[in-house]
């Protein structure tokens, strides 16, 4: 099969230090790719010397396909990544950094098992041992949590080197937030509506500067994103759980009250097993608004 022409997003936010290892590799890269791919630069409102390396990298590389793109302020990963996509004119899309993280030369293998398995999305798995150590159990919950909702085993849920398709971005695009979120919540959209997601495992290399994420709020954050987007594909599997804990946990208090000599908790068993009810009722309901809507 003839490899298609590629679009390359790149979000960049304050990495005038990292620039400098990351461009040259994607610049070589562009050179072996099929006619009429392209290298989209996102300067997501930089405020340090950002905008100045990129317009000297244009400027260095006249009639080479290469367009910076900007936002007036700070927008967010995910916003960047939004626009570098609307603006591609190619159906595959490559995402990565720009700091020199994510190894450029393993992006023709993800290429070519994006185009031999027929994948919706490829994506560059990083080895546990790589990530930074304080992530791990954050990422680990999250990984889990994912992996039940979604019914698949997911080996790096939020890597920022992936390959996927622009129509798929789009088709999503009401769900994917402007935050670090977006590669989660695609994985997860992409998954929960039955599409083909394969990983291939990358070294990761150690970045230069400082990390953008926050690691507490992103944590909450990814958590909020992967439950909203659950709910928007099988509700069932967030309302389903919570709801028979519920109604268990009324249960329990029941029989514990025939058993004991003494009243025990008559209004928190009514109350718990009520509950219950409700949230199975309710999760009944959406799934069934859900799937009338996928018609």
């Amino acid at each position: 099969m003839t490899p298609p022409p590629v679009s390359i997003v790149v979000p960049i936010y304050n990495e005038e230090r990292g620039l400098p290892d990351g461009l040259p590799a994607l610049l070589q890269l562009l050179d072996g790719l099929p006619a009429g791919s392209e290298l989209l630069l996102v300067d997501d409102g930089s405020t340090d010397q950002t905008a100045h390396v990129l317009d000297e990298v244009v400027a260095a590389n006249p009639g080479r396909p290469i367009r910076r793109l900007s936002h007036w302020r700070n927008l967010g990963y995910g916003r960047a990544l939004k626009t570098g996509i609307r603006a591609a004119t190619n159906e595959v899309i490559v995402i990565s950094d720009a700091d020199g993280t994510y190894p450029t030369a393993a992006i023709p293998t993800l290429l070519s098992c994006f185009v031999d398995e027929e994948a919706a999305m490829v994506v560059g798995a990083r080895p546990v041992g790589q990530q930074p150590a304080i992530r791990r159990p954050a990422k680990a919950v999250l990984r889990w949590l994912a992996e039940y909702l979604t019914g698949a085993r997911i080996p790096d849920l939020n890597s920022g080197l992936r390959v996927m398709r622009r129509s798929d971005c789009l088709r999503f695009e009401n769900l994917l937030p402007n935050g670090f979120s977006f590669t989660t919540t695609i994985t997860i959209a992409l998954l929960s509506s039955g599409e083909k997601v394969l990983y291939h495992t990358i070294e990761y290399r150690k970045r230069i500067g400082n990390s953008k994420i926050r690691p507490f709020a992103d944590t909450i954050n990814f958590l909020i994103l992967i439950m909203r987007t659950t709910l928007a594909f099988d509700p069932l599997k967030v309302y389903g759980p919570i709801g028979l804990l519920l109604l268990a946990g009324g249960l329990v208090l029941f029989v514990l009250r025939l058993i004991l000599t003494h009243p025990i908790g008559m209004v928190t068993t009514v109350v718990l097993v009520t509950a219950g009810i409700q949230v199975l009722l309710l999760g009944l309901l959406a799934d069934l608004v859900n799937r009338r809507g996928l018609r």
